[in-house]
C-alpha cells in the first residue's frame, strides 16, 4: 500500500508513529504537507499537485487536518474523494466534527447521549438558556476549540452571562452546557478505528482544574469499557462519518453523555497509557480497506439519481414486525439493507431470514422513493420520514 499522511506536523508524535507503523508493515508512506498542495479542477479530471509538481499515485490517505486549517484541508481531502483515493476520513466527517454545534445537533437527533446544552445569540436569552441545560454551574465552550481551550467553567449565572458577553464581544460562538457533577472532572477517550474500539482511557483532572484533558495536566488510566459505552463510541464516529475518531464521554448518572468527537485524536496519551500500538490498528484498518474496499455510498449516489441512504424506524404494530427482511421484498424494490439496529445490538449486512421486530431501525441503501413507501402513513404525516440522508448532507 502506499499511504499518504496529510499533517503538518511530521516531528509530532502522532505523525512519526503512524509512518513508523505504515514502514513497520513495509508499506509505503510520504508525509506531505497539507497545505502545499494545489487543487486542480477541469471538466471530468479533478488533479492535485503538490510543491508545483503533479502528484505521484496514492492507495491511502491519512488526514491529521488542525483546526486552523479545516477548510482548506478538507478541500485538499475532498479532492483526493473525487480521485478515488481511499481517505480514512472524509471531508464532510472532519467538518461535521470540528464544529461542536453541528456535531451535537447530529448526534442528539440519533439518540446519542449528550449533555443539555443551548446555543444563543441574543443577550436576553442567556438566562433562560441556563435554567433550561439546569442551571448553575454551566460549562461554556467556544464552538471550535481543541484540547481544552476555550472552555469555561462559570459558577454562577452572572458569571455565565458576563463571561458569554465578553465572548461574543469578540465575534465568537460559544455553547452553553450542563455542568455533569457526577463526572467529578472525570473523562472517557475512546479511539474508535472502524467498527470497534481499539484503546479506552478515562482523563482525571487534576487540583483544581474541571478540565481533564491531558494537554491540560490530566491523568489518563486504561479502562475496559462496558458495551454501552463501547456501542455509544462507535455508533457517535461512525453517525458523523468517521472511520477513526476520538470519542470523548462524560460518565453520566444515565450513562455515557458524549461532549466531543475528534476527527485528528491525538496517540501519544492514549499508547502511552495503555501500552497498545494504536498507530498500527490505525494503519491495519486501511491497509483492508485497500485491499477489500467497500462500496462508496456517496460516489455511486452522484451517478445515480434518487438513490441515497435512509435510517427506517420500525414502530409498534408495523406491518414489518414478524416478517423476515427476505418477505419484505426489498432486493426487487432495489433497496439493499446495510445495517440492523435493535436496542444495544448492531447488526452489520443481517442476514435475509432475519425476523424484524418492533422498534427495529434498518439503515438501508437504496431507491429514495421506495423506502418513502415504507414509512408508515401516520408518520410521514406527523412529521418527516426517518431518513438520514448522509448523502444528500453531504452533497448539498
Amino acid at each position: 500500500m502506499k499511504l499518504a499522511i496529510l499533517s503538518r506536523g511530521p516531528k509530532s508524535y502522532s505523525t512519526r508513529r503512524l509512518k513508523e507503523a505504515a514502514l513497520q508493515r513495509d508499506h509505503k508512506v510520504k508525509i506531505l504537507d497539507t497545505l502545499k498542495f494545489s487543487i486542480d479542477l477541469r471538466q471530468g479530471i479533478p488533479d492535485l499537485y503538490y510543491q508545483q509538481k503533479p502528484l505521484s499515485d496514492y492507495d491511502a490517505i491519512l488526514p491529521r487536518i488542525g483546526a486552523s486549517i479545516t477548510y482548506y484541508g478538507t478541500a485538499v481531502v475532498r479532492q483526493f474523494q473525487q480521485m478515488d483515493v481511499f481517505c480514512a476520513n472524509t471531508a464532510h466527517g472532519i467538518i461535521n466534527s470540528r464544529d461542536k454545534l453541528r456535531s451535537l445537533q447530529i448526534l442528539s437527533r440519533h439518540h446519542i447521549g449528550i449533555p443539555a446544552t443551548a446555543f444563543v445569540r441574543d443577550k436576553k436569552d442567556v438566562i433562560p438558556a441556563i435554567d433550561r441545560v439546569g442551571g448553575a454551574p454551566v460549562v461554556i465552550k467556544l464552538i471550535e476549540g481543541t484540547q481544552g481551550i476555550g472552555v469555561l467553567l462559570a459558577d454562577t449565572k452572572k458569571q455565565a452571562e458576563s463571561i458569554i458577553e465578553l465572548l461574543q464581544s469578540q465575534k465568537q460562538n460559544v455553547l452553553i452546557q450542563k455542568f455533569v457533577a457526577e463526572s467529578k472532572g472525570k473523562d472517557i477517550r475512546a479511539l474508535v478505528v472502524g467498527d470497534r474500539v481499539v484503546a479506552a482511557m478515562r482523563r482525571v483532572a487534576q487540583g483544581q482544574e474541571f478540565r481533564s484533558n491531558v494537554h491540560r495536566g490530566g491523568l489518563a488510566e486504561p479502562v475496559e469499557l462496558d458495551e454501552q459505552y463501547t456501542e455509544t463510541a462507535v455508533r457517535s464516529a461512525q453517525i458523523l462519518g468517521l472511520q477513526v475518531a476520538g470519542v470523548d464521554m462524560l460518565e453520566g448518572a444515565k450513562g455515557p453523555q458524549v461532549m466531543e468527537v475528534n476527527s485528528s485524536p491525538g496517540l501519544e496519551g492514549i499508547e502511552t497509557c495503555t501500552d497498545l500500538d494504536i498507530a498500527g490498528a490505525i494503519i491495519d484498518y486501511i491497509a483492508a480497506q485497500v485491499d477489500f474496499p467497500e462500496i462508496d455510498l456517496r460516489q455511486r449516489l452522484t451517478v445515480s439519481k434518487g438513490y441515497g441512504v435512509s435510517e427506517i424506524y420500525v414502530p409498534e404494530g408495523s406491518k414489518f414486525i414478524g416478517n423476515s427482511i427476505a418477505d419484505l421484498e426489498l432486493f426487487e424494490k432495489d433497496v439493499n439493507v446495510l445495517t440492523l439496529y435493535r436496542g444495544k445490538k448492531v447488526i452489520p449486512n443481517p442476514r435475509s431470514a432475519r425476523i424484524i421486530e418492533a422498534n427495529d431501525k434498518l439503515l438501508c441503501f437504496g431507491k429514495m422513493e421506495s423506502m418513502r413507501e415504507m414509512i408508515p402513513s401516520k408518520t410521514r404525516r406527523r412529521r418527516r420520514p426517518e431518513i438520514l440522508d448522509l448523502v444528500s448532507n453531504e452533497l448539498s
